[in-house]
């Protein structure tokens, strides 16, 4: 009898502009050394006075977290510090693929000008489906469930807890889809890393069912 609660989402991705999109070049490519590939995207932080938006690019290799920033607002300046951030951080050679969503701050004169001229090639997702920028959501989704609290008091507070959370992530927590390396280990690696987890045929699609590191935080992981 009783009625079923409408749950709210707060969406962060704007695709309803008229910037030039782009194909996605990583479908079924596997990447064999850090730095290949990028994956970016961005996910809100709750705070008393609004949402907290935090830009995030992984390393599709390492699942490594190469840059990150935290702004109090939707504009294309946290994406731009980000992508300044990895950057500046690893060594990047040319034909590196930086790959997202069709959201504006990626699709933005500003953004895409800095990746040509570190010439690399630009993937963007093709549909609204989460399985063409998978990685990133997973990511989002680790940080946000484990790692850090659903509300903060104010930006400070959030991007302390930004900080410290990814360096847990980065450096304590071991992934099953990189032979159970942390994503720093995994970062200065080269090669295949082996994979521990299952894949299952659900509905016609496959889905990566991670085994107790990917889904729980093992018992010996204490952020």
């Amino acid at each position: 009898m009783l009625v079923k609660r409408k749950r709210y989402k707060h969406y962060s991705t704007d695709s309803r502009h008229s910037f030039k999109k782009y194909p996605n070049r990583i479908k079924d490519v596997k990447p064999t050394a850090p730095n290949r590939i990028w994956v970016s995207d961005i996910t809100y932080i709750e705070g008393s006075k609004g949402f907290n938006y935090l830009s995030l690019i992984t390393d599709a290799y390492s699942r490594k977290i190469v840059g990150h920033y935290l702004s109090d607002n939707y504009s294309v300046k946290g994406t731009i510090e980000a992508l300044k951030k990895a950057l500046k951080a690893n060594k990047v050679e040319e034909g590196l693929v930086h790959h997202s969503d069709r959201g504006v701050q990626y699709c933005s004169k500003e953004y895409t000008c800095l990746l040509k001229r570190k010439k690399a090639i630009i993937s963007m997702t093709e549909t609204g489906s989460p399985y063409e920028n998978a990685m990133a959501e997973r990511v989002n989704g680790i940080l946000k469930t484990e790692l850090l609290k659903p509300r903060y008091k104010d930006w400070q507070e959030a991007s302390e807890a930004v900080n410290k959370a990814i360096d847990i992530y980065n450096n304590q927590r071991p992934h099953l889809s990189i032979a159970m390396l942390t994503p720093q280990k995994a970062h200065l690696q080269k090669g295949e890393l082996k994979m521990l987890w299952k894949k299952k045929e659900r509905q016609g699609i496959k889905e990566a069912q991670t085994l107790f590191y990917d889904e729980v935080v093992s018992t010996s992981f204490t952020p």
